[in-house]
């Protein structure tokens, strides 16, 4: 039985995002999704915070939620991948990387953490990934990505303090999922080790598992698929 009630996952039209979605309701929990491909009044768009306003007052008419993930990413488009020298930094490039995995997590933050509890325990998860550690980068490359994911974990350890404030049971945390079988990770797979590509459900039960064990000290930080701590 989950310790959730009510939940929002941004990025439900994800691989990601929507498996998190299926092992929430699996578990009992009442789940409204936002996605950039789903229909009606689900739609969101997190490069545009008028969008994200619009989610915010749609989900003020319900019950409080107590579980808020948000599931996005941007690695590369199609057209345009990851930078593996310093000559191929864009900065066009490099803005929509800031706009999709910090700027839009923190707009989302803005505007539905106030719609969270004041009491109780809360968690806001955004999904971040281990090279935005500054410590861990060893091979270099991939300036927009690793960059916008350290700046997501910096916005969410102000978040984590400030939101503290509010609610002392709060938990505001970055997630990092591992590698995940969806179209985000498609191109870079062969380098993968054995073992090391996760199905989305797979990977949604295993982040799931790591928040229900979150407590209010872990706030502010950056944790991994097996709940391991990923330093800055």
């Amino acid at each position: 039985m989950s310790a959730w009630k009510q939940a929002i996952v941004i990025g439900a039209s994800g691989g990601i995002g929507r498996g998190l979605a299926d092992a929430l309701e699996e578990e009992g929990v009442a789940v409204a999704r936002y996605g950039r491909s789903l229909t009606g009044d689900a739609q969101i768009d997190i490069e545009d915070e008028a969008s994200i306003i619009a989610a915010a007052e749609r989900i003020a008419t319900g019950p409080a939620p107590d579980l808020v993930i948000v599931a996005t990413g941007l690695l590369h488009d199609g057209a345009q991948g990851p930078e593996k020298a310093m000559e191929q930094i864009d900065p066009f490039w490099l803005a929509r990387n800031f706009a999709v995995n910090a700027i839009g997590p923190a707009l989302v933050a803005k505007h539905l953490l106030p719609l969270m509890p004041r009491t109780g325990k809360t968690l806001f998860a955004a999904l971040s990934a281990r090279v935005g550690s500054i410590s861990d980068n060893r091979m270099g490359g991939w300036y927009g990505y690793r960059a916008s994911k350290a700046a997501l974990n910096q916005f969410i350890r102000s978040l984590a303090i400030e939101h503290k404030r509010r609610n002392d049971r709060s938990i505001v945390v970055a997630l990092h999922p591992g590698t995940v079988d969806t179209a985000l990770s498609r191109p870079f797979q062969g380098n993968v080790r054995p073992g090391g590509l996760f199905a989305p459900d797979r990977a949604a039960v295993q982040l799931l598992d790591v928040l229900d064990a979150l407590k209010a000290p872990d706030s502010g930080k950056l944790f991994d698929w097996e709940g391991k701590e990923v330093q800055p």
